[in-house]
């Protein structure tokens, strides 16, 4: 198999935030790629050249955001495709462009059009990637006791809405966002169901997966620490998730990003830089693998649960290769490579928000003569009984992987 890559990156550099110093300071907190941006000059793209920065930029193409539900639904008439030919003529490529913003947030009810505007846009803006996130979970529904209200995602389910992106979107990947410690309304189950039903729908339709989680908060008194980090990030990978794009860098919406308004580093610089190059050491070791299948161990209780009966989650896992792996509320996302190729990554979710952190110990047994456990920093130390059990320590909102010899 061939190597992937993981991407990391970040949403919202604002203009005045656009200098050398500070491209230099997002290259090194390890960022691939912005997104958003909405360069002042020509210059600002060579500088990113120059640092080995992408960018997706915003601006091109005529924007159609989330924010105007009432309208749902009337894209194809106020937006026809030629105005796309039209944005098209002024545009001016640059090595630094990866992509165009196409929007943000649609509706179902314009994903057809979408669809189409996609399509002219591959042809078009030959070479790059046309960008679009989706609505998480948490965005309203078609309700059944009024049907004809305005809601956000246009079906009566995610699933549903997810669906319809696959159906009419021609993009070889499916982006969302949901931020866990955004609204305090939002249950963990919320979460690991929207995981749950957009990795699914990536593996049925070979599409790669590309996540939005947070490094801000809305809240003051909440701080998006290390592990908060760690937990979007190492499950979102477990469930399939090569691309990962924080929100935000420069101030683009709520509190505590990355700089300040006055562009300087606030301390979730630091965090971010030492969680992205962990992200990365880590994925040395799944560069060759991928995402076969995603279970949920342990979880005694789980806030929301109950509103969500598709979320499945076990007392152990058993495999061809692994059996009754066991472990106190964590993710196991189940990999595959070449030569038959076998892995397990393993996620503690005992403690997503960070209040007590501690350790666990995550027990297996191994059904080949030969595997090893590592994490980013290498090789984590197994102990076997003589049952045969094996056992190893992880740490709050860490993960390991252990990897299964032919």
């Amino acid at each position: 198999m061939k190597p992937k890559d993981l991407t990391l990156g970040a949403y919202i550099l604002s203009p005045e935030d656009q200098t050398e110093e500070h491209i230099k300071d997002l290259a090194a907190c390890g960022i691939d790629l912005v997104l958003a941006l909405k360069p002042r000059d020509r210059g600002v793209l060579d500088l990113l050249y120059k640092y080995g920065v992408g960018c997706i930029i915003s601006g091109v193409l005529p924007e159609w955001w989330w924010g105007g539900v009432p309208e749902n639904g009337t894209m194809s008439q106020k937006l026809p495709l030629s105005v796309y030919d039209d944005a098209a003529k002024s545009f001016a490529d640059h090595p630094a462009i990866v992509g165009v913003d196409l929007g943000d947030e649609p509706s179902a009810l314009d994903l057809d059009h979408y669809g189409k505007a996609a399509a002219r846009c591959q042809k078009l803006f030959d070479g790059k990637l046309i960008y679009m996130n989706l609505f998480p979970d948490y965005a309203s529904v078609i309700s059944d006791s009024d049907p004809s209200a305005p809601s956000q995602l246009g079906t009566r389910s995610y699933e549903e809405y997810i669906d319809s992106y696959v159906r009419y979107m021609p993009l070889d990947y499916i982006s969302c966002d949901f931020y866990p410690y955004a609204y305090r309304s939002v249950k963990m189950a919320a979460y690991f169901e929207n995981m749950r039903i957009v990795a699914n729908a990536c593996l049925k339709s070979g599409r790669d997966f590309w996540y939005v989680p947070q490094v801000n908060t809305r809240y003051p008194d909440f701080d998006v620490t290390e592990n908060c980090l760690r937990f979007q990030a190492y499950t979102a990978i477990a469930y399939g998730a090569s691309v990962i794009n924080w929100a935000c860098w420069s101030k683009g919406w709520w509190e505590k990003n990355v700089l300040d308004e006055k562009g300087e580093k606030t301390v979730q610089y630091e965090r971010l830089k030492k969680v992205n190059a962990e992200l990365r050491r880590f994925w040395s070791h799944l560069r060759f693998l991928r995402r076969t299948d995603t279970r949920m161990i342990g979880f005694s209780s789980l806030e929301g649960k109950e509103a969500y009966p598709d979320l499945v989650t076990a007392e152990s896992l058993d495999a061809g290769y692994i059996r009754d792996l066991r472990g106190s509320d964590i993710v196991a996302g189940l990999f595959c490579g070449g030569e038959g190729a076998r892995a397990v990554m393993v996620c503690d979710c005992s403690d997503p928000r960070d209040l007590a952190p501690k350790e666990q110990t995550v027990s297996f047994v191994s059904l080949t003569e030969s595997f090893k456990v590592v994490n980013a920093d290498g090789v984590v130390p197994v102990s076997v009984s003589d049952d045969g059990v094996c056992r190893f320590v992880l740490k709050t909102c860490s993960a390991a992987l252990i990897i299964f010899d032919n």
